[in-house]
């Protein structure tokens, strides 16, 4: 406006509506390359730092830069730190565990995984009351949250009530909120065995081994109906009818029967295997 017509520029600056001290504003604005190649270099050279930290050896370098213009180039670089975020688990000291010394005193419970016919794999929770070593359920699904888990305690609380105390290892679905906020409001304690040490879990470790060998690995499952019939028919010939070796013999339903008609004279010792 003020080269093409004969208009000051006060005037100019009035008619635009911008002010004059704006008008004539230079821009001072470094040149950043230096200071972008220095911060990427060291970004790279310690790559779990962030950008503040990056910021403190800038300026023991001499770069007179504040923590703010630091995060605008090391976010226009996409050098942001990923970060895991840690999964909340129920956090519950572990500790020895004495032998149970009655029914529905101590299950218990893990998962296992095998395939179909097609490939596709299913998974397994086996649960095991560790002092008649009976069976009480065995979930077969493509998928087994925690809420499935608690759907399946609920319905064996129906049936034969709940234990004092449930095994099982840090997996997931046992160490997840849905868990320990069911057993909070039903008074059962939950035990995590240690990270690595499954034969701090040895009655359902033996009982896996036991369902692998007999079930698993002789059936050809045809599809996800096939497979729960087959493994509940084995579950129940577990229970009433293969003789159990650590109860001398008997069958787990027959010790729990023996048990609770007051027969504790000729019952075996219980033993881990």
């Amino acid at each position: 406006m003020v080269r093409g017509t004969n208009i000051s520029e006060r005037r100019a600056c009035q008619l635009v509506g911008v002010h004059r001290w704006t008008y004539r504003y230079q821009g001072r604005r470094r040149d950043d390359q230096a200071l972008r190649g220095r911060l990427k270099e060291l970004a790279h050279r310690w790559p779990r730092f962030g950008y503040r930290r990056l910021a403190v050896l800038l300026r023991r370098e001499g770069y007179a830069v504040n923590h703010k213009k630091i995060f605008r180039l090391y976010t226009a670089e996409d050098l942001k730190v990923r970060r895991k975020r840690k999964k909340i688990r129920s956090r519950v000291r572990t500790a020895p565990l004495a032998l149970p010394s009655r029914p529905n005193e101590r299950w218990s419970m893990d998962f296992m995984q095998d395939c179909l016919a097609d490939g596709r794999r299913f998974r397994v929770l086996t649960i095991v009351d560790d002092f008649t070593r009976e069976c009480p359920a065995i979930e077969v699904d493509t998928s087994l949250p925690g809420a499935r888990v608690v759907r399946v305690l609920e319905k064996l609380a129906f049936t034969r009530g709940l234990p004092q105390v449930i095994v099982s290892d840090n997996g997931s679905e046992f160490t997840g909120q849905v868990l320990d906020a069911w057993a909070n409001r039903q008074g059962v304690r939950l035990h995590f065995v240690d990270p690595g040490r499954p034969m701090q879990n040895a009655f359902i470790e033996s009982f896996n081994g036991k369902f692998r060998e007999e079930c698993l690995d002789l059936h050809w499952f045809i599809d996800l109906a096939d497979a729960r019939e087959r493994i509940e028919t084995w579950r129940k010939e577990y229970n009433t009818i293969r003789p159990h070796s650590s109860l001398d013999d008997v069958t787990p339903a027959e010790f729990a029967g023996r048990f609770s008609e007051g027969k504790n004279d000729g019952l075996p010792l219980l033993r881990l295997v």
